[in-house]
């Protein structure tokens, strides 16, 4: 890992009517629109969507790193991050992130141990950590 602070940085660019459009370097670009529930298309990825989707990211990546780090055997991870996007005091923001992880692991290898590797990897996420609202976990952790 590079030492910190790390810095990112991300161009947009928008004209009337258009889709918008983010940039970084040496990455394919996205285009951006509303989601239907700001009147949108709702056939793009919008902040809303990109945000719930680099919280669900985080948690997984992080759990890979740990995984492995931790000598963690493991078949497969399929999961879910579902967000609340509500008005709070006259100001919209994300009041609830519910993450489900369906974690498989090998005949033989400790559920329990993967359950903390997982809690180590939502607790550990820096954008998780970022959040000011309700954060839940839950996980299904199967032999097979």
């Amino acid at each position: 890992m590079h030492p910190f602070p790390h810095h990112y940085s991300v161009a947009m660019s928008v004209r009337p009517g258009e889709t918008a459009t983010l940039r970084t370097a040496e990455l394919p670009e996205i285009q951006s629109a509303p989601p239907k529930e700001f009147g949108g298309p709702g056939d793009r990825w919008s902040p809303e969507g990109l945000f719930t989707a680099a919280i669900a990211d985080c948690i997984v990546l992080n759990f890979q790193g740990i995984a492995a780090n931790s000598k963690l055997p493991w078949t497969s991870l399929d999961g879910t991050t579902k967000a609340v996007l509500d008005r709070v005091e006259g100001k919209m923001r994300f009041t609830r992130f519910d993450t489900h992880i369906a974690l498989v692991i090998p005949p033989g290898a400790d559920p329990a141990r993967a359950r903390l590797l997982l809690e180590k990897a939502e607790a550990s996420c820096p954008l998780s950590n970022t959040l000011n609202c309700e954060k839940h976990l839950t996980m299904d952790i199967k032999a097979g």
